[in-house]
């Protein structure tokens, strides 16, 4: 993100007066950072630390959002073929094998993978937006196996929420595991 101004987290800062496509990238690309952010420096025993009562643990976090990048960018937006490791998974035994399978993943193949399924879909928003990015945010893409269409601008403002909500989550297990706190 060449240019961009960060703040003291690497989190690049949201432009104040961009028009749509800017503000949801923005917003997005920072909680992507947050979670960059809260899963830095830690080693593959502390991705691993779950703050009970839950199981959720920084590392299958990071597992997950690889998961719900794939999920909404390569197969919604993109309407491509699930990838793996996710298209081998047989869902309704492990229905949660995004997270606890993760446990079995170092530190470096889980931001590994995280990272990869991120500028993957950054790449899957380019080629929607080609077009012409009204046309791209408006777009309708087959979303649930089929049971309803979804806008690109829909994908773009869930997945804000959806790292939003787990960046809260990753606050908390960060500071149990080693007491580092902010926002």
């Amino acid at each position: 993100m060449d240019g961009v101004r960060t703040d003291e987290y690497g989190r690049p800062e949201v432009p104040l007066e961009g028009d749509e496509l800017a503000t949801l990238r923005g917003f997005l690309d920072y909680q992507r950072a947050t979670l960059d952010w809260k899963t830095r420096g830690l080693t593959d025993a502390e991705l691993r630390v779950a703050l009970p009562p839950t199981t959720m643990t920084l590392g299958g976090m990071l597992k997950h959002l690889a998961c719900v990048e794939d999920y909404w960018f390569t197969r919604v937006v993109g309407e491509q073929e699930t990838a793996e490791p996710w298209r081998s998974v047989d869902w309704d035994s492990e229905p949660d094998w995004d997270w606890t399978s993760a446990a079995d993943d170092t530190g470096e193949e889980l931001r590994g993978l995280w990272a990869e399924r991120v500028e993957r879909s950054r790449g899957v928003l380019r080629d929607v937006l080609a077009g012409g990015v009204e046309a791209g945010l408006a777009a309708g893409h087959p979303a649930w196996d089929g049971q309803a269409k979804v806008s690109t601008r829909w994908v773009l403002t869930h997945m804000i929420e959806e790292y939003a909500r787990h960046n809260g989550h990753a606050d908390l297990i960060r500071e149990s595991v080693d007491g580092e706190t902010g926002e």
